[in-house]
């Protein structure tokens, strides 16, 4: 029925008007965990929804959204960053804790000399074989460093380790270096920052660079824990979202909270149709399916009769579950909704002395409410498909 849902007016090019899409974004996080802090975060999973999204092709990509997790602090903590955060940090002390203007390289090559593909032992037999050895491999640290440098870079990211000769070496010749950084932010940092992945010293060059506006690091408290920080980067469309809390499991679940509200938002960029909750849009389907059914003259009337009647068994659950009176609740909506015709009136859960799920702002997305339905019929038509069911333990 066109009166059950309405529309949110998110157009292309239109990012300024999120209350409605946060008002979604807070009906979903209100069961959750994070509830006390529910405002801020579907503020947060609304900026980054609007950061990633191409609302022309109505398309959200969640690649360029990380979720970085940090156990400590508070939730009210948590942020969105405009850029890409890693739990790493210089490999260097004595390496600087703040770049600006930072061209990147990005290294998936070791930093390391290069070794044969065979098995190999070297057996070193005086000290002048040692120093041999000792300053080929300065040679090689040498001339890797001077590639960085020449191409321009003024930050080296490494997906690999490097020992302490190269590190030294790094801080000797003034090349701020990160190593140790896994695949997905390798990825990650290529994309925001617009640089391109080199697995060869030979293959690097000043256009395979990546361009940053700052890169710092960042500490937590009297913890010595730090995380780094590229911000300003080229591309503006990738972000972290920064979620902290009191201990893992809180984290955890303040992780999946933010991840079904950004969900949510992804739906309403692709189908901007909204249904109000509490029940209401349950009993007016119902309410419509009924009315549907008195039209049919054959014996089809009983089966949608019963389609009505499964609807109506959430918001009868809604209402149990507030200690509210299941079947007079339900008889008093219904009647309403039917005298008023007004499909938004639904199950006063929070006690708020209205049932308008306008005016209570409980908000699902006409989309997922669909697929919920269609999933349950589907589930029960494959169910009456089956003849016989064998219970566990039957055998025996």
């Amino acid at each position: 029925s066109s009166g059950i849902n309405a529309e949110w007016p998110l157009r292309p090019g239109d990012k300024a008007n999120t209350e409605p899409l946060i008002e979604t974004a807070l009906t979903t996080l209100g069961s959750k965990i994070v509830n006390r802090c529910g405002r801020k975060f579907a503020e947060m999973a609304v900026d980054a929804i609007l950061s990633v999204a191409d609302l022309e092709r109505k398309d959200v990509s969640f690649d360029l959204i990380k979720i970085e997790c940090k156990t400590g602090g508070r939730l009210e903590d948590s942020q969105l960053v405009k850029g890409v955060i890693i739990d790493k940090t210089m490999s260097h002390s004595q390496m600087p804790k703040e770049l600006t203007d930072v061209k990147m390289a990005i290294l998936t090559c070791a930093f390391e000399p290069p070794k044969p593909k065979t098995k190999h032992n070297l057996n070193v037999g005086s000290v002048e074989d040692y120093e041999k050895l000792h300053a080929y491999e300065q040679e090689c640290f040498i001339d890797m460093i001077k590639k960085i440098k020449d191409s321009g870079a003024t930050l080296a990211i490494c997906q690999w380790g490097f020992d302490d000769e190269a590190n030294h070496l790094c801080v000797q010749n003034d090349l701020p270096a990160v190593r140790w950084v896994g695949g997905p932010e390798i990825e990650l940092i290529a994309i925001a920052t617009g640089g391109r992945i080199v697995p060869r010293f030979s293959e690097l060059s000043s256009d395979k660079l990546g361009t940053a506006g700052r890169v710092r690091e960042i500490g937590f408290g009297t913890t010595k824990d730090r995380m780094l920080v590229i911000e300003d980067c080229q591309n503006t469309r990738a972000v972290t979202m920064f979620l902290r809390g009191s201990n893992q499991m809180i984290v955890q679940e303040a992780k999946r909270s933010v991840w079904d509200a950004m969900c949510v938002i992804r739906n309403l960029v692709r189908d901007s149709r909204i249904v109000y909750g509490g029940g209401s849009n349950e009993i007016a389907c119902a309410v419509a399916v009924n009315e549907q059914a008195d039209k049919i003259p054959t014996i089809e009337q009983y089966a949608m009769r019963a389609f009505a009647d499964a609807l109506e068994s959430v918001p009868m659950a809604l209402a149990e579950n507030s200690g509210l009176h299941p079947f007079s609740t339900l008889a008093e909506v219904k009647s309403r909704q039917i005298k008023e015709k007004n499909p938004r009136l639904g199950i006063d859960c929070m006690d708020k002395g209205t049932c308008d799920m306008k005016e209570q702002h409980v908000i699902e997305t006409l989309i997922g409410k669909k697929q919920q339905i269609m999933l349950a019929t589907q589930l029960v038509r494959m169910i009456l498909k089956i003849d016989d069911v064998r219970s566990p333990g039957e055998s025996e």
